[in-house]
Parts: C-alpha cells; sequence; structure tokens
C-alpha cells in the first residue's frame, strides 16, 4: 500500500493515499479543493462515527473507588454503501481537468473508500502546449479494506452514588512514513436506578450517557510530493459528541446484556498546509496553505451488546448500527 495521510494500520482512522492527491494540483487550487472535499469526505465522515462508540458496556454504575480499564477497537464497515465508495465528476464543474477517455462527459469515481481504479484524466491549456496525463487515486476498498479501524484506552472511575467519570486515550503514535496521531476524550454516566431503594434487587440498570471524543492526527508528505515546496503537511481533527439512553442487565454472576439508543454529532477538518510552487500553467503564483476540507456528522446510533465477567477480567462486545455501523469490542480489567 503506498504511503497514507493519516495511516493508522491497527488503531487508526482515515488511511488516505495523500501523495495521490498531489497530481490533481497541476489542474490548479480550484481544482484539486473540489475534487478533495468529494474524494475526503465520505472517509472523515465514517471516521467520525468510528471513534464515537464504546463509551459504556453496562448501564450499571460502578460505586464509589469502583473502577474499570478497557482496551476498544472499532471496526467501521462500509462494504455495502456503494453511495460512500464513489461520486460522479463532471468535468464542466472543473476549470482544466478532463477524462482522457469521452472527454467532457460525467463518469463515477473513487472516494477514499472505494475501488475504482484506472481513470485517467488529463489538464491542457488553452494553447495545446501544455498537457499533464495522470491517474486518479482509487480507495480502502482497492486495498481490499472494507473497514474503517480506530482504538484507544479507556478508564472509567465510579464517584457518588449513581455517578460514574470516565476518559480515553491514544497516546500519539508516530509511523516511519511521517504520519502520526493522539486521541483524547472524556465522558460522564448517571446510573438513575441508583436513586431508586429497591437498586440492588433491580434485575435492570437505566442510564445516561454522554462522551466526548478528539482525535488529531499530522502526515508530512514534502519527501514524496510532487508539487515543489516547503512543509507540506495534512493537518486533521476530529470532534465528536454521543449523547445515549442505556439499559442493561444486571446482578446475573457471568454474562449480562445491555442496549442503547443515542445521537451522534461531530465535525472533521483536514487542512492541506504547507507552501506550494508554480508547477504548470495554472498556477499564478505560490501558494500557502491551500483548502481545508470539512465534514459534518449527526445521526440516530442503537446498538446492542454483552458483556461476560471472569473476576478481574472481562470481555465485551456490541454492534452498532448507525449511518456508519460499527462492530465494537472490549478487554476489561477492574473490579466494583
Amino acid at each position: 500500500m503506498k504511503r497514507i495521510v493519516l495511516g493508522l494500520a491497527l488503531v487508526s482512522m482515515t488511511m488516505v493515499k495523500a501523495q495521490d492527491l498531489n497530481d490533481i494540483f497541476v489542474s490548479g487550487v480550484a481544482d484539486a479543493e473540489r475534487f478533495a472535499n468529494a474524494y475526503l469526505s465520505p472517509v472523515s465522515e465514517g471516521t467520525l462515527y468510528s471513534i464515537s462508540t464504546g463509551w459504556y458496556n453496562t448501564a450499571d454504575a460502578k460505586p464509589l473507588g469502583g473502577f474499570e480499564i478497557s482496551i476498544v477497537g472499532n471496526l467501521t464497515g462500509f462494504k455495502n454503501k456503494d453511495d460512500k465508495k464513489a461520486f460522479l465528476l463532471n468535468p464542466a464543474d472543473y476549470e482544466n481537468l478532463d477524462f482522457v477517455n469521452n472527454p467532457g462527459q460525467a463518469r463515477l469515481v473513487s472516494t477514499a473508500l472505494g475501488d475504482i481504479d484506472g481513470v485517467e484524466v488529463f489538464v491542457e491549456d488553452e494553447s495545446g502546449l501544455f498537457r499533464e496525463e495522470f491517474e486518479l487515486p482509487s480507495g480502502l476498498a482497492g486495498e481490499n479494506l472494507n473497514f474503517i479501524p480506530s482504538g484507544y484506552i479507556q478508564a472509567s472511575v465510579g464517584l457518588i452514588k449513581g455517578l460514574e467519570v470516565k476518559a480515553r486515550f491514544l497516546p500519539q503514535i508516530k509511523f516511519e512514513d511521517d504520519a502520526k496521531i493522539g486521541l483524547f476524550g472524556a465522558g460522564l454516566q448517571y446510573d438513575f436506578t441508583k436513586m431508586l431503594p429497591a437498586d440492588k434487587v433491580l434485575p435492570v440498570a437505566i442510564s445516561a450517557v454522554i462522551g466526548y471524543t478528539n482525535l488529531n492526527g499530522e502526515y508530512d508528505f514534502t519527501d514524496s510530493s510532487t508539487i515543489q515546496g516547503s512543509d507540506q503537511r495534512l493537518d486533521a481533527s476530529f470532534k465528536t459528541w454521543n449523547f445515549s439512553a442505556v439499559v442493561s442487565t444486571k446482578n446475573i454472576p457471568v454474562i449480562n446484556f445491555y442496549g442503547g439508543l443515542g445521537y451522534i454529532t461531530g465535525k472533521s477538518d483536514i487542512d492541506l498546509l504547507g507552501t506550494y510552487e508554480a508547477n504548470g500553467p495554472f498556477f499564478a503564483e505560490t501558494v500557502v496553505d491551500p483548502f481545508t476540507v470539512s465534514q459534518n456528522a449527526s445521526g440516530i446510533n442503537a446498538n446492542l451488546g454483552t458483556k461476560i465477567k471472569l473476576g478481574f477480567f472481562r470481555l465485551n462486545a456490541e454492534y452498532n448500527i448507525a449511518e456508519f455501523s460499527t462492530f465494537t469490542f472490549g478487554v476489561n480489567f477492574g473490579f466494583r
């Protein structure tokens, strides 16, 4: 696989081939921005849904001093989301970009999630003296990947009756291809059934959960860029909120079940930064910090999961149904 933008291999989010986007710059900044927005928006949306999950594995809040430390992993699938894997590129919407085959006609091309490859385009000035052809980038499905992975460490601690605080983080990780990523978040869970006198004998618990997650990444592609310049990089920021109502069984010795209904909202910004020097007839001058690709995501999600207790050691797994559905699994350590 070629270098990736925020390449997070097993614990990451977006895996986009940044240097391939450099080719679009020969068509000018306006064309590059239009293409980048259409190409990157679906993977950004999927990442927002991916990092929003995993905030709870029960509605039964921990007592004062009770704690749990979890390793959480998410797999957000898009195998059957054809509308997110391709977009219609109409040359009439671009200033200088056109297809080598059947020029002037709109056709589907790959997003960062897709698998359409071999699409050749060209740019040409009015005089016909300058012409350059190149291939549009494919996406994750073209690398036989049909999911967006994410992961983090999460800790939960019980405070006053019914209240539990949560924190999640991923220490900044650096990769050989000049990419790095880090994550942090915080949340609250309140168990309403703890207010009832019969709480200890009730078979179920009902809670409300609020969680905030912030994922930041950077990819420096100066050395691999096809455009002259300096400090060329992508900075990405993903911020999400999760508001959920949760119900679960409790007091069953080994296995319990939980489910939730919630609302997810978030925003991503991918900034193309650095200087990009004239390269072809469509660059009038050196461009600094060309543009930002922003994506909003919001929607209802529902999940169903199970948690197995083996003393100090616990396992949980759940499936989240949303615009981008996610399978979440956790390995947990702690005591109540």
